[in-house]
């Protein structure tokens, strides 16, 4: 890929910015409310409670009673906050760094499925890290909950293009996930698939 060609380069947050792994919150949701791990993985994969959060159309409270309910135990929201954030794994010095560097040649932007309780707990573990902000690292900041569209669907896309000034040709998009790559390339967004995280580094590094 010829990078002179791009203008604007947005970013995933989990798998590409963050290290992510949610196999750990499969796992505390099971600790938490002693379901079994693959009754817990099944209701991560096919409750739709889950998609409906990362759009803002469930707000915390009602997340947390969701969990709730999957369990006769009493839960806490710390408790409940503490699982679902364990899938978090921190900010790799040497990614924001790239991004300070590449801020200096090119637009930045961030484009993520989160949600209130992770965007929080992401924002406090820069701040404790005296990393700043996300203001900080992108020009621009898209998260789904606050947009109420979700990847890979195509309106996000589209508004992400239009809220950013960005031409599609002169776009560049990083994301782990497959089907999220595709939804950005049909509208003829340059794409570049992180298979792990140390790919967001070596892409750039050549």
């Amino acid at each position: 890929m010829e990078l002179n060609k791009i203008r604007d380069i947005i970013f995933d947050l989990g798998g590409v910015i963050v290290g992510l792994d949610t196999s750990r919150t499969i796992a505390a949701i099971a600790r938490l409310t002693g379901v079994s791990e693959d009754e817990a993985f099944s209701i991560f994969e096919s409750d739709k409670r889950f998609k409906e959060y990362e759009m803002g159309k469930i707000t915390d409270e009602e997340f947390r009673n969701f969990i709730r309910d999957i369990t006769t135990e009493s839960l806490t929201d710390l408790a409940i906050d503490e699982a679902w954030n364990a899938m978090i794994l921190g900010f790799p010095q040497v990614h924001l760094d790239l991004l300070n560097h590449l801020r200096k040649h090119y637009k930045i932007h961030l484009l993520s499925n989160t949600n209130n309780i992770h965007l929080e707990y992401m924002t406090n573990k820069l701040m404790e890290a005296d990393a700043g902000g996300f203001s900080d690292y992108f020009d621009n900041e898209f998260y789904s909950h606050k947009m109420g569209m979700r990847k890979p669907n195509i309106d996000i896309y589209t508004s992400v293009l239009s809220e950013g000034g960005m031409n599609a040709e002169s776009t560049l998009f990083l994301d782990d996930n497959l089907d999220n790559l595709k939804g950005a390339h049909s509208l003829g967004i340059n794409v570049y698939h992180v298979k792990k995280l140390t790919d967001t580094v070596s892409f750039f590094n050549g």
